[in-house]
């Protein structure tokens, strides 16, 4: 039965699965062993990157935005940013249904692979400042992995954009955080978090400036919730033993969850 005045002849149309690809996406899912609990691990995982995919689509459009002092489109960008982290964030509780005991029905299946060489969160945790060169290693054999990600790792964050931004509108932002080598993690300064102070003082004259680091802090603040909950899911699953990939597992994500990305604005709650 069809709905009337549906179109339902595709043979010389596209149709939805054309435009979407669907015979391409839906046989990606390739588990490597017979448990059942291995295609959920997979379409977790693709699905998780084709969010970060949009990510990364919509945090460079906002970085031009900011660049060009556009910011009420910057604004709307990164919403969205935030709204896509919160369904990475709800996508652990998936994930979490799946206990000890049917992850290891598969792991050894993933031989060295691990989260960890994700490019894409490699170029999201870039662009949001948590710079580090020794994160390069494991993309080494993939000149066309390695090179983007060289280029977003010597680029300035998107927070050193918001303060080029500051300085651009006349605020005195501290010269050694407008010029500085961009592949260091950024380092809390006490001029900066003198500088939001003012913004925060007065709401009425930096409207956009004070929505902007607003925006700054939702989206640090998803950020935390997903390390939070990767935390949480990867305790619950494997406890304290080492990742696929020789990584660190719990302890490393431990240590994450001490990183603050733009430290000023979280120093400023006090301040005011």
């Amino acid at each position: 039965m069809t709905t009337s005045g549906a179109h339902t002849d595709f043979a010389n149309a596209m149709s939805y699965g054309d435009y979407l690809h669907l015979d391409d996406l839906l046989h990606t899912q390739e588990p490597r062993s017979g448990a059942h609990d291995e295609m959920l691990f997979i379409v977790i995982h693709q699905s998780s990157e084709l969010w970060m995919k949009l990510i990364l689509h919509e945090l460079q459009a906002a970085v031009t935005e900011i660049q060009r002092d556009n910011l009420r489109p910057a604004f709307k960008m990164l919403a969205r940013v935030s709204g896509i982290q919160g369904q990475l964030i709800q996508s652990w509780d998936v994930l979490s249904t799946m206990t000890p005991a049917d992850y290891l029905t598969f792991r050894d299946a993933l031989g060295q692979s691990s989260g960890f060489q994700s490019h894409q969160y490699r170029t999201i945790e870039f662009m949001l400042g948590n710079k580090n060169p020794d994160l390069l290693r494991p993309f080494a054999h993939r000149p066309d992995i390695h090179g983007p990600l060289q280029a977003v790792l010597s680029a300035p964050s998107v927070y050193d954009e918001a303060l080029a931004l500051l300085a651009q509108r006349g605020l005195p932002v501290p010269g050694d955080r407008i010029a500085r080598d961009w592949r260091q993690p950024y380092v809390a300064s006490d001029g900066v978090r003198t500088v939001w102070q003012t913004i925060y003082s007065d709401t009425g004259q930096y409207w956009d400036l004070y929505e902007l680091a607003e925006k700054l802090v939702d989206l640090e603040d998803r950020f935390q919730q997903w390390r939070f909950r990767h935390l949480t899911t990867v305790a619950r699953i494997i406890g304290a033993k080492r990742g696929t990939g020789g990584t660190a597992g719990v302890d490393y994500l431990r240590k994450a969850l001490e990183i603050r990305l733009f430290p000023e604005l979280w120093q400023v709650r006090t301040a005011l």
